[in-house]
């Protein structure tokens, strides 16, 4: 069978596919070797090319290439045919998007084997409602390279594959999920392509959580920036997220609860959800204005259960979703039309010193011995002891600023556009004889990190808007609009004092010489 090159763009790869091809083996890796061994990068390509080969409306293409040049595979599942599998004809059919994606850490494995097996399950003819009436696009591995740089002694405490698991980092030594607001490694970039162009309406994120020791299969959390559009939120914590957790409960008598460790913070003793800034893919995609939802197996599960309790997680979403899928894309795209100039909108998130209190169920693990290196795993026991706690998952707005018109560019940041349509946010260039009303930003002080933090030094700028005034400063530079749907992630990216922005990885330090003004200014909103 011809090898599945890596592409830079959206390739359907009919072309590279056998004619003709014997019955498919679509038995696992990890179900061949007893669950000892993870599937490779090799092997998720090989079980992709047979299961689009098994069925007519699976269509095998990449969105992109890693740092080393591995591709990484996208299965687009719901298209009767290789021509309507494209991001424009998908996009066209008015059908619901969600992209169900796996191995962003490439040591949380548990998530690229759970949608093999969705994979395997639908080629063979299950949920054949799920390949007819939506368009699932599914990417079991995000992180090729991380993938298949396997040691014994990865995540140690994790209870296998004991033959070897991937790295948290890509080749470059980036966390893949802290990189998507600077957009420095080719998987990001890849990413937000997809997403600028296939435009999913839900985002699934698939992990493998560590630390506390509780009695939960799987954790989960939607976008928890509080700039996510509310009505999305409202639909995910109300309604999605608690009929997924009870069907779940039902039928495999297993427990789900919102993400959370147990520590202390404002000196109470409570679960604590983990962080808003949208470094963070389902933060990210929340602020985008999409349905974006994090999914942490416990990491002290045996493999074979980390895959199975993921599994059952994600046929419980789909299965919720598959019921409520008009509303969904009516949902979703209602709410990315609204226009923010003159509205208030946070720049961060902070947890809330006094959340309420409720039942948290704590679990015990087993000391077993690793077979290869003779180090101690944890396993799993089955016990649940209710605890009763402050527990947040969700944070409240903070530093919110009313937002401007649109805001305006000097014609040197040239650098800084390039980044913003990176995003796929649209920026329009000024006339060169523009003149207008503008507000600079005045700056007070710069810190900057004195270690590197993913390859930048974060940078903490604190200052305020000047009064608007007359000004021909942008002349000749560019715009960006608030009225367009990619208004809030612009907000964040380009307010010189959000904690997650431009400011933060750096991208402003070649104007914080005393002797030049930010290339930012902000344009008043219209009467």
């Amino acid at each position: 069978m011809p090898r599945f090159r890596p592409v830079l763009h959206f390739v359907l790869l009919t072309a590279f596919a056998s004619p003709a091809l014997p019955a498919a083996d679509l038995t696992l890796r990890p179900e061949r070797t007893d669950w000892r061994e993870t599937s490779a990068n090799a092997d998720v390509i090989a079980h992709l090319e047979q299961a689009a080969a098994l069925h007519p409306r699976m269509h095998l293409t990449a969105f992109g290439a890693s740092e080393q040049g591995r591709p990484l595979p996208l299965l687009v599942v719901g298209p009767d045919s290789a021509a309507a599998a494209t991001a424009a004809a998908v996009r066209a059919s008015d059908r619901l998007r969600i992209y169900l994606k796996g191995n962003i850490h490439a040591g949380e494995v548990a998530g690229k084997e759970a949608l093999l097996r969705l994979v395997r399950n639908l080629a063979q003819g299950e949920h054949p409602e799920w390949t007819r009436d939506w368009v699932l696009l599914i990417g079991p591995n995000y992180n090729p390279d991380g993938n298949d740089n396997l040691d014994l002694r990865h995540r140690l405490l994790q209870h296998g594959p004991v033959a070897g698991m991937g790295t948290r980092e890509n080749a470059q030594g980036l966390d893949l999920n802290r990189d998507l607001m600077k957009l420095d490694a080719p998987e990001s970039r890849a990413f937000v392509r997809l997403l600028n162009e296939w435009d999913p309406h839900v985002v699934v994120d698939l992990h493998t959580t560590n630390g506390t020791r509780h009695a939960y299969h799987l954790t989960y959390a939607p976008g928890l920036h509080p700039a996510t559009p509310a009505p999305l939120d409202r639909f995910l914590r109300n309604e999605l997220l608690p009929a997924a957790t009870t069907d779940y409960a039902r039928r495999w008598g297993w427990h789900l609860e919102h993400y959370g460790n147990v520590m202390e913070r404002h000196g109470r003793r409570g679960w604590w959800t983990f962080d808003a800034r949208p470094r963070y893919l389902t933060n990210y995609v929340g602020v985008r204005g999409r349905l974006a939802i994090l999914s942490e197996a416990y990491s002290y599960l045996t493999f074979e259960d980390r895959v199975r309790a993921t599994e059952r997680f994600l046929n419980a979403l789909l299965e919720n979703l598959y019921i409520r899928r008009g509303e969904v894309f009516s949902l979703v795209e209602s709410t990315a039309g609204s226009a923010l100039p003159g509205r208030k909108l946070p720049l961060r998130g902070e947890l809330p010193a006094d959340p309420p209190v409720r039942e948290i169920l704590l679990g015990a693990v087993a000391e077993d011995t690793h077979p290869l290196t003779g180090e101690t795993i944890l396993r799993r026991l089955d016990v649940a002891n209710p605890e009763r706690m402050p527990v947040a998952d969700a944070f409240a707005a903070a530093d919110a600023v009313e937002m401007p018109e649109a805001y305006l560019l000097s014609a040197d940041a040239t650098a800084l556009v390039a980044h913003l349509r990176l995003h796929g946010i649209s920026v329009e260039p000024l006339p060169p004889d523009w003149r207008g009303e503008a507000q600079a930003f005045l700056i007070d002080s710069v810190q900057t990190a004195e270690r590197p933090f993913q390859g930048r030094h974060e940078q903490k700028i604190t200052g305020r808007w000047a009064e608007a005034r007359p000004t021909d400063g942008p002349a000749g530079g560019y715009r960006v609009s608030l009225r367009q749907p990619l208004a809030r992630l612009a907000v964040l990216l380009l307010e010189p004092t959000a904690d997650d922005g431009l400011a933060n990885w750096g991208f402003l330090s070649p104007w914080l010489d005393p002797n030049r003004s930010l290339p930012i200014w902000r344009e008043p909103v219209r009467e």
